[in-house]
Parts: C-alpha cells; structure tokens; sequence
C-alpha cells in the first residue's frame, strides 16, 4: 500500500506492507485523510534539521542516545541513530473510510460500516490503516468522507470548547483563525455563546464572519483588548479560547487582559509561556489546559485496549466527543466544506505539503485532504489474505550454511541488539523477512538490513520454504502463540524470554515435544549463561569439589505500574527469569525448593511483585539467593553476582568486571556489559548446523526456568 512518510524535511508516498486487523481493531481502508497543517508541518520541518540541532533542541532524547550507547556502544549506537533518520516517520492522525476486517474481540462494528478515525501513528496518511475501536467513530448516514475525514482536528476543537465550559449567552473570543479556532467559533456558535474572532489573516476573518462571528478583530490595525472590553459592556469575556501557534507571549498576554474577571483562558494552540503575574492575579483568572481530543486521550488501557468510561461519570470521552462532531457536520452546525481548500491524491502527497510552505503572495491552503485509490480487487478483504509483501531488488540467496532468518517484532531491542548482531554475523545468518503489526516499521527495518521482504502477515513467514529460524521479540504476552505456530509449521524458533506468560501455555509447548517425530529447536533468549563473564565462572565451578553458595543482585529499576511489562507475566517471569537460568547453568543441577518473600509497599508506586527475594535450593546441596528490586537507586550496577565454594569466591560486577579471592581467574573488564547475547547466536548456529550438536539451552531447563518463575 501507498503511506505518507517524512523524511529529511520532506514527505514522500511509499509503498509499505499492508496492516491486518489486529485484535480489538479494525482494519480500514480509507477515503480521505486530513492533513493539520500546523502539526504536520511543524513535524516535517523539524526532520529536515541536522542532528547537533535536534539534539540541541531536544536534550531529552540525547539522554535517551546517551543512555544507549553507555549500554550498548558505539557502534549499535550509530546504526539505531541512523536507521531512525533513514527510515523516517509515519505521518497523520485524521481519517475516514470503509471497515473491510474485524479484529478479534470487536463486535460493535461491521464489515462494510463508513467510519472516521483518530490517532496519531495509527490514523496515518496511508490506504489501511489498523486502529483499535475507540479511536474508531461510526460515520452519520449522510455524511460525506470529505468532511468526516476532519473528524480528529474536530475533536480537537470540541474539548477547547468543553473546557471554557461556557452558557448561553455568555461570550467567548477565539485567538486564532485557524482550523481548530473556526471549528471552536462555530461549535460556541451553535451553543448559543456569542463568538469573537482574532487573527492577522484578513480572508480567515471574512470566512469567520461567514459562519457568523459577533464580532471578528486583526491585531495589526485593531486594539483588540479595547474592543473586546467595549464589545462586552466593559466586563471582558467570560472565556479566551486560545487556538494561535506562536512563540511569543504576548498574544497570551492580551488574552488574560481582555478576560473578565474569574474568567477563563483556555490554551489550546502553542504560545510563549512568559506570564506576567499581573495580568492574572487581581482578576483571579483561571489558565488551563486543552488536551487534545479529549477524556481517554494518552491513556493506554483506553485508546490502545478500548477500555471505555463509564458514561455516567465521563460523559464526553475523546470518542464521544468525535461523535458528537461529526453529528455537528451533518445537521449544518458547522460548515467545513469552505475550509477545505485543496484535496490530492496520495501519490502527490510531496506537492500537498509543498503548498503548505508560506509563499510569497501564495494563500496557505486553510484544509487539504489526500484521497486514495480505489481497489475493488480488495473489497472482500479478510485478515488472511490482507498482507502486502515488499520485495527487494538486491537480495541475493547465500550458499551454504546460511541460516535465514525472519524477525517477528521489529521494536526496540531487536534494533538495538539482535539486529546488529546478526548482521556482524552475516557469514552465519541473513536477514530474509522482517514481520511487524505496522508495515511502514517492517519495511524500514528489512531496508536497514537488507532483508528479501517485509510484511505484517505472520503466516507469510510460516508459508516461506526459505525460512530456517524464527525470531520471536513481541511483546510478552504473544510468545507462546508465535512459538507454537512456528514450531507447528516445522520452523526453528529463538524467542526471546519469557518463552510463555502462563502454566497453560507451558502446558501446550510440552505437549507438542511429547509427541513422536522429529521437532524444530527451541531456544529462548536467556543469553546471561552464553557471556564471557558466565563460562569464565563455570570453567572454574564445574571442578568444584561441594555444592555453590550464590547471591545474585539485581537492581532492576523503576518501571511505571500501567506499563504492559507488568500485565504481560510481570517482571519476574519477563526479566527475572534470566537470573533463575543463570543459576540453573552453574549449579547444572535441577531445582529441589524454591521460595520467594516480597514486598510490602506503604503506597501504590512500588509493585510488591518486582521488589522480592528468592530463596532456591538445588538437588546438589546448592543454593541460590536472588533479591530482584525496582526500588534502588539508578547509581547503583544493575546486576552483580557472588559465588561461594570451596572457600573460593568469584566477584562478577554488572558482566563487566571479573574478580577472584582465592582462586585465579581470567582478568575480564569491559567499559559496556557483555551479557551475552552475541555469543548466544553463535551458539545457536552451530546447533543448528552441525550433525548431533546439542540445543543451546535443553529443552528440560527452559521449562524448569519458566516454571520456577511462575512459582516466584
């Protein structure tokens, strides 16, 4: 399919893989899309800056870059940076078209339904998009695709108006003549609040007085603070809805002038933040805040798993609010076909955002909307046959012992380390398919790495003879399903942990070995036993002559309680599993007791279940003591293990430093930790090419492990 990508200061249509309908979404195929101008632009210009100036203008990320390459190194470092500039970014946020897939678990929408839809990465510029059901607004009757492709930046206007929470008869001035700020004039309108109008643009006051302003004001020739004044008997106005982008403080300035007293300014748009206290105190203003599209608006449990609120306590949502915009459209409340100023097909989306530049006795266009091509091809779309496929014209099959290789779930430790890795292993793997839940990231990557093609169908992968291995870095909670399909398809398959989030799952993974015949390998990812800093300590534990004594620490960090990771497993069976491996691969004996104490937090920031302590006593008379936390302090080393025996002990800090008391070891120090995950690919390639080689990790430890943690 064609999508709408920013790139290096300009957009460009590309052709990326087709989205399915995910669960809890729907797939649909658009009409018209919506660009906001402001917005969009304003994301364009700034891909088009060098790095130092982003990076001067946006300290955080350069923390976030820091953070990596202390981490990570230079060398992962550089090509994240630079697959992130190459690819580019998805751009959009404002649709309208037909459902032509159900996700699972939707059943409020149908096949065929017109729908507008929200959200920006998810209501992109692009001929399919997936989005989950209450950023999905069924469309009225009547309703063109035109205007109902408008419905985000509607929404946008509707909660500015909901927060001046104005009354009939009341006044209100909009800054800025805008789309939010005529879309905002017409819904006071419609209210019965009597609407005054600011902007320099002379025609935008004409289309304002068109859809019935009271009064309309330009800042170059009017004292718009006076006439205000003036305008509402000397009282000011009951509410200053402001909905400019500007980096001057001053019109805000006017706005807290030309409120009443007790009155209300609502910012909406973008302004320079300088206040002058005394433009707000003696009348006792109130300044808020506008938040998008409204209640549910960043909230991950109800855009993302469509957990609505309950209409009694929350009357208007973000999705409710859309709904009631689109209403507006169709009775006539709001005119917005006289805002739309230019409509391109996608293929000509460069040109839609050229004219969007101010130009020299140029109008900027007010609305333009990008239309798609129609495909009746596709009409009777299903999840199983919506995938799009995108081939590389350079990829040339290895001989050999090669091992292809597909990634499923291109996110951000994949790019980061498994990535990188297999490409410095190219004499050993190729990267043959990149599946991801968005096509426009599958491409990108499958590029970046010159992979055959790129997709969004995971059955593509499954029905690809070429395919040796199987590499599994979604989210938690979708392991178990991928790993059993692939294995049930004859692939080999490295899933990074946890290999499953339940007893049941575990259940049917053991299952499937127990049956006769011939099985695909399974590794999961639980690298620490494969680094330098491990097999060091091994070489020296395997002659021992009486059972270990190990205290591993491990100062996990803060993680924010609604993040997925603590709903998909939790922390222990996602992370803490790596430390009950690492301690089954040096004591080489299985688990005898295994006991865990958390916990009790005075108040809701900690999780009892990723603050605890693990007691594990193994058939050979070792024992293990694992305390996992998240309430340390960042200053601390992440992980350090002691080992005890024979009155030896072996020091390892963080798997970058190596120390002995007692016995001579290896003198191993590294300047980032080295934990494994390189030397586990090597490991693997060698099981899976070489006659008789046993698996990486058997079979037998990875299910005690996971069962240990579900224990935990």
């Amino acid at each position: 399919m064609l999508q709408a990508i920013v790139k290096k200061g300009k957009v460009f249509a590309e052709q990326v893989p087709t989205p399915i309908a995910s669960k809890g979404s729907v797939l649909i195929k658009v009409k018209y899309s919506c660009i906001s101008a402001g917005t969009e632009s304003s994301g364009v210009k700034e891909s088009g800056k060098s790095l130092i100036k982003r990076a001067m203008e946006q300290p955080e990320q350069v923390k976030q870059v820091w953070e990596f390459f202390r981490s990570n190194g230079l060398s992962k470092t550089i090509q994240r940076v630079k697959g992130q500039v190459d690819s580019g970014k998805q751009t959009g946020y404002s649709i309208s078209g037909q459902i032509i897939a159900i996700g699972q678990g939707v059943t409020d929408h149908k096949i065929g339904d017109h729908v507008a839809a929200a959200g920006a990465g998810i209501a992109n510029h692009a001929e399919f998009v997936d989005v989950p059901i209450n950023l999905v607004m069924k469309m009225p009757k009547n309703l063109g695709f035109e205007e109902a492709s408008t419905v985000t930046l509607g929404g946008i206007a509707m909660q500015g108006v909901r927060r001046c929470d104005l009354k009939l008869g009341e006044f209100a001035v909009v800054q800025g003549a805008g789309i939010l700020g005529l879309l905002a004039q017409q819904m006071f309108q419609a209210s019965g609040v009597r609407t005054i109008v600011i902007d320099l643009d002379e025609k935008r006051l004409e289309l304002a007085k068109s859809f019935g302003a009271s009064l309309m004001l330009n800042p170059k020739k009017d004292d718009i603070v006076k006439e205000v004044n003036l305008y509402t008997g000397g009282k000011g106005a009951d509410a200053i809805l402001f909905a400019a982008a500007t980096s001057s403080s001053e019109p805000l300035s006017d706005s807290f002038k030309m409120c009443k007293k007790k009155g209300k300014v609502v910012l909406m748009g973008v302004s320079g933040m300088e206040i002058n206290r005394a433009d707000i105190y003696a009348k006792e203003i109130d300044f808020l805040i506008s938040t998008s599209y409204g209640p549910g608006r960043y909230d991950r449990n109800y855009e993302e798993k469509g957990l609505d609120y309950p209409y009694a306590y929350v009357r208007w949502t973000e999705n409710r609010n859309m709904e009631e915009y689109l209403r507006l459209v169709d009775e006539g409340h709001i005119d917005v076909q006289a805002m739309i100023s230019e409509i391109y097909p996608i293929e000509d989306v460069d040109k839609a955002f050229e004219n969007l530049k101010p130009q020299a006795g140029q109008e900027v266009p007010l609305i333009s909307l990008l239309t798609y091509p129609e495909r009746p091809e596709i009409d009777n779309h299903s999840e199983n046959n919506g995938k799009t496929v995108i081939t590389r014209n350079n990829y040339q099959k290895k001989s050999g012992d090669v091992i292809q290789v597909a990634l499923i779930g291109a996110g951000g430790f994949a790019k980061g380390m498994h990535l990188p890795n297999l490409k410095s292993l190219s004499h050993q793997f190729q990267l043959r398919a990149v599946m991801n839940r968005t096509g426009f990231n599958a491409k990108a990557v499958a590029e970046q790495y010159n992979a055959q093609y790129a997709t969004t169908d995971y059955q593509e992968v499954l029905r690809d003879s070429e395919v040796d291995l199987v590499l599994i870095t979604t989210r938690h909670d979708s392991h178990a399903n991928y790993v059993l399909q692939a294995l049930k398809a004859g692939k080999n398959v490295f899933v990074e942990k946890p290999l499953c989030i339940s007893e049941e799952e575990l259940q049917e993974i053991e299952t499937f070995y127990e049956t006769k015949g011939e099985k695909p390998l399974l590794m999961v990812g639980f690298n620490r036993r494969f680094s330098k800093y491990a097999t060091e300590i091994k070489r020296h534990t395997s002659k021992r002559i009486n059972p270990l004594l190990m205290r591993y620490r491990m100062n996990a960090g803060y993680i924010p309680l609604d993040h997925w990771v603590h709903e998909s497993g939790g922390r222990i069976i996602g992370e803490g599993c790596h430390i009950l491996d690492l301690m089954r691969y040096f004591t080489e004996s299985p688990i005898q007791q295994i006991q865990s104490i958390q916990l009790s937090p005075k108040n809701d920031h900690y999780s009892s279940t990723d603050n605890t302590s693990i007691q594990i006593k193994y058939q050979d008379g070792s024992i293990a003591i694992i305390d996992y936390f998240a309430n340390g302090s960042k200053s601390l080393m992440k992980e350090q293990l002691e080992v005890h025996f024979d009155g030896k002990s072996i020091i390892m800090e963080d798997f970058k430093k190596l120390i002995g008391y007692g016995i001579k070891v290896n003198n191993l120090e590294s300047k980032i930790s080295q934990k494994g995950q390189l030397e586990e690919l090597k490991v693997l390639y060698h099981s899976l090419t070489e006659t008789n080689q046993p698996w990486p990790i058997s079979l037998e430890e990875m299910i005690e492990t996971t069962r240990a943690s579900f224990v935990v």
